[in-house]
């Protein structure tokens, strides 16, 4: 318990701060002002939610080839927080994309992907509420998040390929962005990340204790 505790506050503190340096640290953006301040939020997220639903991919593959039901719980884990932090990008990203394009909503290639991304993973998280047989439902929801996995790299590559609203990366380029700008963004990143494997080990540890009481309701009910 004293090892959860601890982790919990260090991740608090680093989430603290991030928060302070993204909105007292870091200069302003020249051409957009404080409203750039949103992307210390919004472009950490989005890469979080790719790496959350790049662990769900692990874990529908391994639960193809081991048929263990670990790998199940890793899958629906990530899928869950990979669909949080995706939420957070779309409701954050027409905060930004108001004052900075003039409209809330554009249907460029990277949106929309994302859109779909979104609605992709809510429907893996569905389709799980329709199957009763714990086995089948780990079978099909693999299956199925092995197949909308391909958009993840639809979403991460649209504005290389495409032409987008999206400006091209700023983070790994040099002289992309000024350096407080971009230690202020590797800690905001390190701290959502954080955020995200806490939250998948308590969303993990849910599912074990889940599928713990379900075997022993079965037991109860055939004897």
């Amino acid at each position: 318990m004293t090892a959860k505790v601890l982790s919990a506050a260090a991740v608090v503190f680093l989430l603290g701060a991030s928060a302070y340096g993204a909105f007292f640290v870091a200069p302003n953006e020249l051409t957009m002002g404080i409203v750039q301040r949103i992307f210390y939020l919004h472009a950490p997220c989005g890469m979080t939610a790719l790496a959350a639903f790049m662990l769900c991919f692990v874990g529908n593959l391994g639960y193809l080839f081991k048929r263990e039901a670990k790998w199940d719980w890793l899958g629906v884990s990530c899928a869950e927080v990979g669909l949080a932090f995706c939420t957070v990008v779309l409701l954050r990203g027409p905060i930004w994309a108001k004052p900075a394009w003039g409209v809330y909503w554009a249907w460029d290639a990277r949106l929309t992907s994302t859109l779909v991304l979104w609605l992709l993973y809510l429907s893996y998280l569905i389709l799980r509420t329709m199957v009763d047989d714990p086995d089948r439902r780990a079978l099909i929801s693999s299956f199925y998040g092995v197949f909308i996995f391909l958009d993840v790299p639809l979403v991460y590559g649209s504005i290389w390929w495409w032409r987008t609203q999206h400006p091209q990366p700023v983070v790994f380029t040099s002289g992309g962005l000024n350096p407080e700008m971009r230690k202020i963004f590797y800690l905001s990143w390190l701290s959502l990340t954080a955020l995200m494997v806490l939250l998948i080990r308590q969303r993990y540890e849910l599912e074990a204790v889940r599928a713990e009481a379900q075997i022993l309701t079965r037991e109860a009910e055939a004897a």
